[in-house]
């Protein structure tokens, strides 16, 4: 049986975060969402295009989200981000995983460490982190890790991938790692949610080829306009909607009898199409390397996320 949005539960009473939702596939996942009923939180690091996200979503859903001021770059904006929510809510029922950035130019996050494992894995992992006491007071907690089948290209990662040097530095080389660390993340945090015997549920996704501004951000950070125009053509002629595009997400966020440690993408080569469950690459479901990156990112960031139910 194929899955589609009309197969998401009514999600009335849940609250949800998800990050990057001013545009592309986390905007189409806020907004269904909200439709579905969601109280939803959408995490963006530009408070213009936030506040103008949030009038598009609530013009479209009918139902006004809350604007959460988070860069995924700074581990400050991290920690205030996150203290805001666990000061304003009782519960958080669900957590997207979603922004990203993709195929930069060398560039660091604030606190040094490479553009893209910065802000695709080490801010996401700070931020759930810091949100896992929240997320644990809700009665079926789930977080949905957003990953890509750019992880299949490389064999590994290794803590010296946080600080790389700019000389040699390869952009599509540093976002395929920083995809297969947010796979990592996603199934140690499950291994450690049931051996803790807690009700989260650690979930992944890829949305496959979808027309979102990710494609152009790097050619438009390095100054690179042909580029930038190229790939929105490309976008036009050969990719799925950012909407089918957050399918997998949604599919990963909402399915009811979804197994943990799952992992959504496209059903058509993994490319486009209705989502269905989808495996990681060997790498990717390595637990020792799994567990040597949890500790890097917590020598990184700070933070020691603790999966204990809080009284």
């Amino acid at each position: 049986m194929t899955w589609s949005t009309a197969d998401i539960p009514d999600l009335t009473g849940r609250r949800a975060l998800v990050t990057g939702a001013t545009s592309g596939l986390g905007y189409e996942t806020a907004l269904e969402l909200l439709r579905r009923g969601a109280d939803v939180l959408i995490a963006a690091r530009n408070p213009r295009k936030a506040e103008q996200a949030s009038r598009q979503l609530a013009q479209a859903a009918g139902r006004e989200p809350v604007v959460v001021e988070l860069d995924l770059a700074d581990l400050t904006s991290v920690e205030k981000a996150a203290d805001a929510v666990t000061k304003t809510y009782d519960k958080l029922d669900l957590l997207v995983n979603n922004a990203g950035v993709m195929a930069t130019p060398y560039r660091q996050t604030v606190d040094g460490f490479e553009l893209q494992i910065g802000t695709n894995h080490l801010g996401h992992f700070a931020l759930t982190g810091r949100l896992l006491g929240l997320l644990l007071k809700a009665p079926d907690p789930r977080v949905v890790t957003v990953s890509s089948f750019m992880h299949k290209t490389v064999r590994g990662i290794t803590q010296e991938d946080f600080r790389p040097p700019a000389s040699g530095y390869r952009k599509w080389d540093a976002y395929g790692k920083s995809k297969l660390a947010n796979l990592l993340f996603m199934l140690e945090l499950d291994r450690r949610a049931r051996a803790a015997g807690v009700s989260l549920l650690s979930a992944g996704a890829h949305p496959g080829y979808a027309s979102t501004h990710l494609q152009a951000a790097g050619p438009e950070l390095a100054g690179q306009e042909y580029m930038a125009r190229l790939m929105g053509i490309g976008n036009r002629l050969f990719a799925q909607s950012a909407a089918a595009g957050a399918w997998p997400s949604l599919y990963a966020a909402t399915k009811p009898d979804l197994q943990p440690g799952s992992y959504a993408g496209p059903g058509f080569f993994e490319y486009r199409g209705a989502p269905k469950l989808v495996p990681p690459t060997r790498t990717a479901q390595d637990p020792e390397l799994a567990k040597r990156l949890w500790g890097w990112s917590i020598e990184a960031t700070g933070v020691n996320p603790t999966l204990t139910v809080p009284r």
